[in-house]
């Protein structure tokens, strides 16, 4: 569909949609850039409060995924009125507005409509450095992989709508309503060459298109993967979301070793909702950097892999 739209050529937009990248970046001046971004769904857990912060950490990731500090935000929401009580959006709204001051960002305003489903999101407006912005396109061969959250939060979803492993879906909002923040603030010290979130996509998603942007094939560790409390057994019993299998029939650049267990190829492609950041920095700066994030609390960021070499973005899984 994009094909279908005119390019832009404004020299001030520094990051556009060449690469599907998380935001789009905008320079005002020789030291401010604007980025921004947008996103918004339904809720994938019951407590409204609980959605409402989870949507917005979302949401906020895209500026710590481009190196930037949120600034100012807009409320973005869907919600049937009439069908369910008002004190619901009023959670919802809360539950947002909690993680935006904790993000030392502010609401300015938003938009809401009537809708029979619930939808909330934030667009959000950040700046960052001209010189000094993450895109997810620079990967050079020997870098190293950092991951800073677990994954398995979709086939987690699947399992607490099955009523199952209530531990590990705490675990699992727990770790949606993070903030990407401290762990953006710890790599602003070190050389990064290319950053982004994992959502949607899953962990070999994000990672394929690093790759393929950045020009590069990629070796991933899966036994270095953190993994959520519960993941790998819900995943191992098939509660996999009908998203992973997406992911995986449209990543054909991903090869599998055939000792990786069913179970955890799944979580690979597990569509995520608020993940970590994967940073890509230079091996001489990797375990240091991976000690000061565990040092801050980020306590399960691991080294998940390297950038091998020169090439079409082909993604090799032992």
């Amino acid at each position: 569909m994009l094909r279908r739209l005119k390019t832009t050529n404004d020299p001030r937009l520094l990051v556009g949609i060449e690469t599907a990248d998380d935001a789009g970046v905008y320079q005002i001046n020789e030291t401010t850039a604007l980025i921004q971004t947008l996103d918004f769904f339904t809720p994938i857990v019951d407590n409204p409060y609980m959605f409402g912060q989870i949507a917005a950490a979302n949401s906020l990731s895209d500026v710590y995924a481009m190196g930037g500090k949120p600034l100012t935000v807009m409320n973005i929401v869907a919600f049937p009125i009439g069908l369910l009580p008002a004190e619901v959006l009023g959670d919802i709204l809360k539950g947002g507005q909690d993680k935006v001051i904790e993000a030392g960002a502010v609401i300015v305003g938003g938009h809401t409509i009537n809708d029979i489903e619930p939808k909330y999101g934030l667009s959000v407006t950040g700046v960052v450095h001209p010189d000094k912005i993450w895109k997810n396109s620079g990967a050079q061969p020997g870098d190293q992989l950092i991951l800073t959250k677990a994954i398995g939060t979709g086939v987690l979803a699947t399992a607490a709508r099955a009523e199952m492993f209530p531990k590990g879906n705490q675990a699992s909002m727990f770790s949606m309503a993070t903030l990407n923040r401290r762990a953006a603030e710890v790599a602003m010290n070190y050389t990064i060459h290319a950053c982004t979130d994992i959502t949607g996509f899953g962990l070999l998603g994000h990672l394929y298109e690093m790759a393929s942007g950045s020009g590069v094939d990629l070796q991933i560790h899966s036994a270095t993967i953190p993994l959520l409390t519960d993941a790998a057994e819900a995943a191992a019993m098939g509660l996999v979301p009908g998203g992973a299998y997406a992911n995986r029939e449209y990543l054909t650049t991903v090869t599998m070793n055939p000792s990786v267990p069913v179970n955890i190829q799944d979580l690979c492609f597990d569509p995520q909702t608020s993940g970590g950041l994967l940073l890509c920095v230079p091996p001489n700066v990797a375990k240091e950097l991976l000690m000061d994030l565990q040092d801050a609390g980020i306590e399960q960021s691991a080294i998940i892999g390297e950038v091998i070499q020169k090439g079409r973005g082909e993604i090799h899984v032992d």
